[in-house]
């Protein structure tokens, strides 16, 4: 097992590299830079989209700025847009720029944000309590309702309750998140009906003030609503499969068996089959997580007005903060391929039988 853990961390390397040369390649030919943001800004056209003159400039490119047409267009003069080229970095070719950062990189040096005056790092662990937040309670309430739902459901295969849970799980599931949170806010958060819940953020501008039993009961206050409307579609997918993951393994033979040596249905089932049927439930468990906590919180932030990771993420990608944009997209590659060998852990830790050495060989 030591050698196969070995071998997938190695493989981070290869694999961290290709992402991050895909993504840096691939930004080489998107227009609008962190250049032309502030051309934009200083001509007080604020979207930098609608700044573009000629709209044929790509990003990184040296010759930025040497048209004269464009200079001209922005009443600039070449030497101001050369030293803008030069503080941004982009007075480099691409290759020594993309080999700069990765070196910075590997040294846990991600910079500093072009727009924001804070160091990369520094910005995300602001960030990181709302994703956290979100990720860890969605994960933890969709595992906690799903599971025993899933089991149910499986040990009262083709009865009503698991025809009428399943028309449940399925409708839900159909809802997008983002159209459930503006439900959630219309009805609950003083949208048109009633003012329940608040509206933004994830404590009360007088937490500080409050006892240790109001600050925990001001903290779950803020994220019901929010929690609520990422976890809505998560019921499905996982209830499922533990349902099926289950059923397979209610027909097999040592199941028979055991039943035969007269042991009671909850000891079969919790006894045998629960190890067994949740190998691919439980190994699951930080993908889902991940899932949450980097990709499902963007729209959820944005309506709630949460300031997280997503919101973060799809900022830069508007404002160019490349910094930023390749900063995340290192740490959460990274980390996703983490967490990718912390489930075959979790697959041995579950069964000790499993060996992925022998598998390989």
């Amino acid at each position: 097992m030591a050698a196969y853990i070995f071998r997938r961390f190695l493989l981070i390397i290869p694999t961290l590299l290709g992402i991050m040369i895909f993504n840096f390649v691939l930004v080489q030919f998107v227009p609008g830079g962190p250049v032309e943001q502030v051309l934009a800004k200083m001509q007080g056209e604020g979207d930098v989209t609608s700044g573009f003159a000629g709209g044929s400039q790509d990003v990184g490119e040296e010759t930025f700025g040497s048209d004269s047409d464009y200079v001209g267009a922005r009443g600039l003069p070449k030497e101001f847009i050369e030293e803008l080229e030069k503080e941004f970095g982009f007075d480099k070719p691409p290759l020594e720029r993309f080999l700069n950062m990765m070196w910075n990189y590997m040294r846990l040096d991600f910079g500093e944000s072009y727009f924001r005056s804070i160091s990369v790092i520094d910005l995300v662990l602001e960030k990181m309590p709302v994703s956290i937040t979100l990720g860890l309670w969605s994960t933890l309430i969709a595992y906690v309702v799903s599971i025993p739902l899933g089991i149910r459901k499986a040990v009262r295969d083709g009865s009503s309750f698991d025809t009428w849970t399943s028309g449940v799980i399925i409708v839900a599931y159909a809802i997008p998140g983002f159209l459930f949170a503006i439900l959630l806010l219309v009805l609950f958060a003083g949208g048109s009906y009633w003012q329940i819940f608040p509206l933004r953020g994830l404590t009360s501008d007088n937490w500080e003030n409050l006892s240790l039993l109001g600050k925990v009961a001001d903290y779950f206050w803020h994220i019901a609503l929010p929690v609520t409307a990422s976890t809505i579609s998560a019921f499905a997918t996982l209830t499922l499969l533990t349902k099926n993951s289950f059923l397979d393994e209610i027909k097999k033979q040592y199941v028979m068996t055991a039943r035969a040596k007269g042991l009671s249905e909850k000891r079969v089932l919790y006894g045998h089959v629960f190890r067994n049927a949740m190998l691919i439930v439980i190994a699951g468990l930080p993908g889902v997580f991940i899932g949450v906590f980097f990709g499902g919180s963007i729209i959820i932030e944005t309506i709630f007005s949460l300031d997280g990771l997503g919101r973060l993420g799809f900022e830069a990608a508007v404002q160019r903060d490349y910094p930023v944009i390749f900063g995340t997209l290192f740490l959460s590659s990274l980390i996703g391929m983490a967490i990718a060998i912390l489930s075959d852990l979790m697959y041995v830790f579950v069964d000790p039988r499993i060996d992925f050495d022998k598998r390989e060989g």
